[in-house]
């Protein structure tokens, strides 16, 4: 078994059992759950807490000169504003800080008048996972930082109004704010302070990666510093601490910032790191899933689909509530970000499980990819998926049902082999740009023997014309050298958890190699 099958949490004594590791968990659910949050300002002022939080969100306001106060000019609207309370809990579920936040109602904007382009880059969570690969196979320090008030700090070109603010108080009479700064809420926030914090990383020297715009690069005397951040939470890594340490000081100078320490939590995702390399997982987003469907006294499901089963649309089948189901497929695709083996399962519908990143001495980039033919039972469609690793490392998977009936199954495979590839070129890309372009050829193993003939050998007849396009793409990266396709037996073929419902020794047999354990299962 893996190494961090042995891991154990700091809350729990060593040798705790099963038992002792559930009572824990329903003890951590009901304290996230027996805070009340308010819905309203005028119950938010009578808790000394929630005022100070507004307190402090209006004085960040003021001092960043978000707005003027003005009398509105003729033929112009104001838009509405509301404020919004949250708390923001610590990885073990204890509270950080209680959080209020004034928020523009943006849907009454009108697009030409008050807002235009809106689009914002945020970062991959596959490159987060390249980043972490790198960093537990080259010993880099991971840091994470949270700008307050990021959206503020965003310069508004439009001409906005807004109501005042309930609750702030203002001897102005008859006069409504015009804001200079961007605010929570607006359509065109979240692109303005990111214009704002790319010019800001630019003036210091970085590049924006072409592979992720979200992650900004800088390259000196042989040493390489990298930031990648998502909205407004950052991770700084990289083997130049000097550069680091500059970097930290500088962004304190442009912005409010707030130091994390070493990446333990991100977006979700808890992060433990040790002696043996890094751990991913979300224990606590499971938890509040489970007890927001009332399942929170499940037993555990041996495999996340039972084998062989195909969902389908069937006539007599009974109506589900839609709305329901689709708020619980979303949640259940961003758990996916931290556990692979559950793809395939989700993409057609235990707290501690998650992904490992060990130390493997090496920098390659390998990939598995497979195709389930003519799976949906519905409309006869294939069902693609591939797994790609860096450094031995898991850092992207996929599992989806293809666009068109395949004819066969080399077809089928042959398609996903063409969807791999393109994920194994745009990791080529990302690692060439960090300064640690692969030396070695890529492998994408694949299990089907015909699509690999396909592949490699120029065929052309009437069962392959209408792949003819992906043919050729391959045929030119095969000839380049930049990958190969070793055949793999369909035993080993990690791939196929995410194509098809497999048996319980199957898919545990495949949780090793890809790095997927639990760190609160007994020893």
């Amino acid at each position: 078994m893996l190494k961090f099958l042995k891991w154990k949490l700091s809350s729990l004594s060593e040798g705790s059992s099963p038992e002792g590791t559930y009572t824990y968990c329903i003890a951590f659910v009901h304290q996230l759950s027996a805070i009340h949050i308010p819905t309203k300002v005028s119950e938010a002022l009578k808790d000394p807490k929630w005022v100070q939080a507004i307190k402090e969100e209006i004085k960040a306001l003021e001092k960043n000169q978000t707005w003027t106060l003005e009398t509105i000019p003729r033929g112009k609207k104001t838009i509405g504003c509301r404020w919004v309370f949250t708390i923001k809990h610590n990885a073990d579920g204890s509270i950080e800080r209680y959080k209020a936040r004034l928020v523009a109602k943006g849907y009454t904007q009108t697009y030409g008048i008050d807002y235009e382009e809106t689009f914002a880059p945020v970062a991959k969570l596959n490159t987060v996972r390249v980043l972490l690969s790198l960093a537990t196979n080259l010993d880099w320090p991971l840091h994470q930082f949270d700008v307050k008030n990021a959206f503020l700090h965003g310069e508004l070109t439009e001409e906005v109004y807004m109501d005042i603010p309930p609750g702030y108080n203002t001897t102005q009479t008859g006069t409504v704010c015009r804001l200079r700064k961007a605010l929570y809420g607006l359509k065109q926030s979240p692109r303005a302070w990111f214009g704002r914090f790319t010019m800001a990383m630019k003036n210091n020297g970085f590049k924006q990666c072409n592979s992720d715009h979200t992650l900004f690069l800088k390259h000196q005397k042989g040493k390489v510093t990298a930031l990648i951040i998502y909205v407004d939470d950052m991770i700084i890594t990289g083997n130049d601490k000097q550069e680091i340490s500059q970097l930290q000081d500088y962004l304190a100078t442009e912005f409010e910032m707030k130091d994390l320490g070493g990446l333990k939590y991100f977006l979700g995702i808890e992060v433990a790191r040790s002696q043996q390399g890094i751990f991913l997982s979300q224990r606590k987003y499971v938890l509040d899933l489970l007890t927001d469907t009332g399942m929170l006294d499940c037993k555990p499901a041996d495999t996340p689909i039972v084998q062989n089963h195909h969902l389908g649309e069937y006539p007599d089948q009974v109506l589900t509530n839609k709305e329901r189901y689709q708020r619980l497929v979303g949640r259940l695709i961003y758990l996916s970000h931290t556990r692979p083996d559950i793809a395939y399962a989700v993409s057609v519908s235990a707290p501690g499980k998650g992904l490992m990143f060990s130390k493997h001495g090496h920098l390659n980039i390998d990939g598995y990819s497979d195709a389930d033919w003519a799976g949906n039972v519905t409309d006869r469609k294939s069902t693609s998926g591939y797994f790609t690793f860096v450094g031995g490392n898991l850092v992207t998977w996929r599992s989806k049902k293809q666009n068109v009936v395949a004819l066969s199954s080399a077809e089928a495979e042959f398609r996903g082999m063409t969807k791999g590839i393109c994920e194994l070129l745009w990791l080529r890309k990302l690692l060439t740009e960090l300064g640690y372009k692969p030396t070695s050829t890529m492998n994408l193993f694949c299990d089907n023997k015909a699509a690999i003939a396909i592949a490699q050998n120029p065929v052309q007849h009437d069962r392959t014309k209408h792949v003819e396009v992906d043919r050729h793409f391959i045929k030119q990266k095969l000839e380049a050298k930049v990958f190969q396709f070793p055949f793999v037996k369909s035993e080993d073929q990690l791939a196929d958890m995410l194509t098809k419902a497999i048996s319980s020794k199957a898919f545990h047999n495949s949780l090793d190699q890809l790095g997927i354990g639990d760190i609160y299962a007994p020893t």
